[in-house]
């Protein structure tokens, strides 16, 4: 038996091996094949529910098992995984590009949508047949001859240089170590050094190990008191995975022939630019549109970073004799300023967020305001550590999700939200649930102590379970505008970044909050020093999001741009921060959510999306953050809807007027 063939649920994911993964995939291709030969003959109408039965049911199942390959690649990593992984990857990249790109299923398309029949297809159906007309031409099924086999053949190859981007990261992470005394370590928390002394006696080796993952790297960067240890590893985060480290990891040749592919293959669709050709399915119109709103937003910006900076500079060089400040120093006396300005520190508030008061928390607050109910389940699964939930709507399950919370070694950096299944009135019969994964990279428990959540890794959590409740409770039965399939691009964000907001908010924080040692919420002192601090540094950090922006879309619309990224980071750089960034800094060389993670000129649509979600959570300020009534609305408005109809008349819905600037430079302490 081949777990990846099997259909149940929930998934046989702890039975799945590498050697499972190319005889599952050869198999679901050949069916695939065969019915889109099936799908194009004479013997199917062109009628929207025959070709769905004949065509989708065999190509969503192939699509399906490959995400779960592709899942397992990110988060248990292995050299086998990686190999089978890598030999299917062509053969699918291969299929797809001929299936999106297929004359003789976008002409059965075009004369669906020409038939009287289309007037009796319900709204979501219209808006998955409007979805495929446009995904057709992006997919070059307009194109002939000699252009369109060149448009396979670029999407074959930009297929295996995202992949290898993505492998160049996790192994350039994964390869750095430092072992070094605990005395070293002065000013880093307790829990911290506790895991970097179990993480070196594991390796056999002496003091504490130290290592890239976000929960070692993050808080000794912002604790430790040793000068020179935080240039050390700040030197080897920001070059990793470029010319300046291992030539075999160096991601700066990808990067350029990556461009280059995009300009070329924007070209063949008839775009000036990518980023022309990629925001045909978003909200916004035009790179210029884009280009404008980032610019705006740095320039609101920039006075409150200019200020923060020269606070930050003034403190280090009066308070910790650091007269010349570096970017190896900046989340240290970031640190130490917010410690004597508000009276608390990061590792005061860790203390009051146990993971399980955390998730029950969390858990409350989703069923009380979306009228649902979570239940553990168990279920197999690739780690360990991770769990397995399902949500119900009275006694009827709705969706499921697997929450897997640690970061390791062969799992990729970051936290994102998978849809492992999606939501479905299957044509053969019977609804298909959605399943969403959520991934995030927190320190795991240490000492028999339940593992501790920093703030930031609560807003982390909160975002993606968003992005989770966007997939899970969507009530649309047509998979390709389910959930968050159908919604534009600068919108999907709008769920996650709502979410963010209840953690601000003192009711809901009482009720997900227990000290880890006396089982105390926390007080209401704290958190008024918590809420004081709230926008700190947040012009430095809205420009930090906009340089990204700006980045991203200046690859993308500049035809010079493949040969020269790093000098484009720091002519972006150059425009919109107050300082200079270090000249060995290579963050384009890590920056996977443009080179491995579908947002290629889209990195913008995460302030975009702000404004709707500030503005959103703006109902609930007015109403009652506990509001059921406002909540029940977001949900039938916002979550059930999907990508059923264009995001704006969603927000229209909900929100009954268009989005306002306003909330969401109030929300950044920006007004």
């Amino acid at each position: 038996m081949n777990p990846l063939l099997e259909g149940g649920d929930p998934t046989p994911f702890a039975a799945v091996r590498p050697e499972h993964v190319k005889p599952a995939i050869v198999e679901l291709l050949a069916a695939a094949e065969a019915a889109l030969e099936k799908a194009v003959s004479p013997a199917v109408a062109a009628d929207w529910d025959a070709l769905a039965l004949v065509l989708d049911v065999p190509v969503e199942r192939l699509f399906r098992a490959w995400s779960h390959v592709n899942h397992l690649q990110n988060v248990v990593n292995t050299p086998e995984l990686r190999a089978a992984h890598g030999e299917c990857l062509p053969l699918v990249i291969d299929f797809s590009t001929r299936l999106n790109a297929d004359a003789r299923l976008y002409a059965r398309y075009k004369a669906i949508a020409a038939s009287p029949a289309a007037g009796s297809l319900q709204p979501a159906q219209r808006k998955a047949l409007s979805d495929a007309l446009r995904d057709f031409v992006l997919g070059g099924a307009e194109l002939q001859g000699p252009q369109r086999e060149r448009y396979a053949d670029i999407q074959d190859r930009a297929g295996a240089l995202s992949q290898k981007f993505g492998e160049n990261v996790l192994d350039a992470t994964d390869a750095f170590t430092l072992d070094v005394p605990a005395s070293r370590l002065a000013g880093v928390p307790e829990d911290v050094v506790a895991a970097a002394r179990e993480a070196a006696a594991a390796a056999g080796a002496e003091g504490c190990r130290l290592t890239l993952r976000a929960p070692c790297y993050t808080p000794v960067m912002q604790f430790a008191n040793d000068r020179a240890l935080r240039e050390q590893l700040f030197r080897a985060w920001a070059t990793r995975a470029s010319e300046l480290g291992d030539a075999t990891r160096d991601n700066g040749p990808l990067m350029a022939e990556l461009l280059a592919l995009r300009a070329e293959e924007a070209a063949l669709l008839g775009y000036p630019t990518y980023a022309h050709a990629a925001l045909v399915p978003k909200m916004a119109r035009t790179p210029d549109e884009v280009l404008a709103f980032v610019r705006d937003l740095a320039r609101r910006a920039r006075p409150f970073a200019e200020r923060e900076l020269a606070e930050l500079r003034a403190f280090a060089a009066a308070e910790l004799g650091i007269a010349d400040l570096q970017a190896w120093d900046r989340a240290y006396a970031s640190e130490k300023l917010k410690e004597r300005r508000f009276a608390f520190s990061a590792q005061e508030v860790k203390s009051y967020f146990t993971e399980p008061r955390v998730l029950q928390g969390l858990f409350r607050l989703v069923e009380t305001l979306f009228g649902v109910a979570i239940r553990a389940e168990p279920a197999p699964v690739w780690h360990d550590s991770v769990r397995h939930y399902r949500i119900f709507r009275g006694e009827r399950p709705v969706a499921s999700f697997y929450l897997d919370p640690y970061a390791r070694t062969g799992k990729q950096g970051g936290a994102w939200m998978d849809d492992s299944r999606s939501r479905w009135k299957r044509p053969e019969g019977g609804l298909q649930l959605p399943v969403a994964h959520l991934v995030c990279n927190f320190a795991p428990p240490v000492g028999g102590r339940p593992a501790l959540l920093t703030h930031d890794d609560l807003i982390t959590l909160f975002h993606e379970f968003g992005h989770g409740l966007h997939h899970m409770l969507t009530q649309v039965d047509e998979r390709a505008v389910a959930g968050i399939a159908g919604v534009e691009g600068d919108a999907v964000e709008l769920p996650s970044q709502f979410m963010e907001n209840f953690c601000w908010e003192w009711d809901v924080l009482q009720r997900l909050t227990a000290h880890v040692d006396t089982g105390e919420p926390l007080p209401r002192a704290l958190y008024d020093r918590m809420l004081a601090a709230r926008h700190f540094q947040s012009g430095l950090s809205l420009l930090r999001q906009c340089e990204f922006a700006l980045f991203d879309m200046r690859l993308h619309t500049e035809p010079a741009a493949a040969s020269r990224p790093q000098a484009v980071a720091e002519e972006v750089n150059a425009e919109i921060q107050p300082v200079a960034a270090p000249p060995f800094l290579r963050y384009p060389h890590t920056f996977t959510h443009i080179f491995d993670g579908g947002y290629a000129a889209g990195y913008y649509g995460y302030a975009w999306a702000e404004v709707l979600s500030a503005d959103a959570f703006g109902a609930f300020e007015e109403a009652g953050i506990f509001d059921p009534a406002t909540g029940a609305r977001f949900r039938e408005q916002i979550l059930e809807v999907g990508g059923s109809r264009p995001a704006l008349e969603s927000f229209r819905a909900f929100r009954g007027r268009d989005p306002s600037l306003d909330a969401m430079l109030r929300h950044q302490g920006l007004a």
